[in-house]
């Protein structure tokens, strides 16, 4: 089990995640050590390691999410804006692509590409995050 991918995992629901977001070919869900409160990932299903493996006809949903999910994120966190990121082999700490959604808002102390990752206080605090982002995920045009 040590080298399984834990985004595979989270997708067969073998390993726990707070899912903002799912269907039948992506997931979403709150990261477990967010840059701040309601950073979250998104992965397709399928097993893809990198951007370049990305069938072409993934693409446009992949992304289209990713625009909703921005909007979600921000609009559930009272963020100003968004940072929006991947990264592919190198720094990618899961084989998985996976699309980081963080909300931002000004003076918020992330500068360069040295940023501490923290914890949710609790389960408590994450299930309000999650539950704040669905909501806005529902009031989303998929």
């Amino acid at each position: 089990m040590a080298n399984e991918c834990v985004i595979d995992l989270i997708v067969a629901k073998k390993e726990k995640s707070f899912i903002v977001f799912e269907d039948e070919h992506f997931i979403a869900f709150l990261d477990s050590r967010p840059l701040f409160p309601g950073h979250t990932l998104l992965a397709p299903k399928m097993h893809i390691k990198t951007l370049y493996e990305v069938p072409d006809s993934v693409v446009p949903p992949l992304f289209l999410l990713t625009q909703r999910l921005g909007v979600a994120v921000e609009k559930a966190m009272g963020a100003a804006g968004s940072f929006i990121a991947m990264n592919n082999t190198i720094s990618q700490s899961i084989p998985h692509l996976h699309i980081h959604i963080v909300p931002r808002n000004k003076h918020d102390g992330l500068k360069g590409f040295f940023w501490p990752r923290t914890h949710y206080k609790d389960e408590v605090q994450m299930y309000e995050v999650q539950e704040k982002i669905r909501l806005q995920v529902e009031k989303q045009a998929f």
